[in-house]
C-alpha cells in the first residue's frame, strides 16, 4: 500500500472542462483510521470539500464545491493511489457528477 495522504497537497496534471477543477486547484488531504478528507480551492473553484474512505490503495469519496459564478455542485469519485518512481503519490480518478450530468477521469499528483 502506498503511503499516507495526510498533509499532502495535490494538483491536477491537466485542466478539466471550463468551470471545473484545473491545474490551479490545490487539494490538501488528511487521513486517519481509513477515513480521508480534503479541502480544495483554486481556478474556478472558490471552496471545495471531499470526504470518504480508504481501503488499501482505493479511495471512495463524495465531493461538493462552490464555483466563482456562485454555483454549487457535487459528485462521487473512486481513486487509485499510485506511488511514482520519485516516491510522490498520484491519484488516478474516475468521477461522476451527482448534481448535474457528466462523468470522466482525471489524474492529480502530489506537489513536490
Amino acid at each position: 500500500m502506498a503511503g499516507s495522504l495526510d498533509g499532502l497537497v495535490f494538483s491536477p496534471i491537466a485542466d478539466q472542462a471550463p468551470g471545473q477543477v484545473g491545474t490551479r486547484t490545490r487539494f490538501t488531504y488528511h487521513e486517519r483510521d481509513g477515513r480521508i478528507w480534503a479541502e480544495y480551492a483554486g481556478g474556478d473553484v472558490v471552496q471545495g470539500h471531499l470526504v470518504g474512505t480508504r481501503a488499501g490503495d482505493r479511495l471512495d469519496f463524495r465531493y461538493v464545491q462552490l464555483k466563482t459564478d456562485g454555483a454549487t455542485s457535487s459528485g462521487h469519485c473512486v481513486s487509485t493511489v499510485v506511488e511514482l518512481p520519485d516516491l510522490r503519490l498520484r491519484l488516478e480518478e474516475t468521477w461522476e457528477w451527482e448534481s448535474q450530468e457528466g462523468s470522466g477521469t482525471s489524474v492529480v499528483e502530489q506537489l513536490p
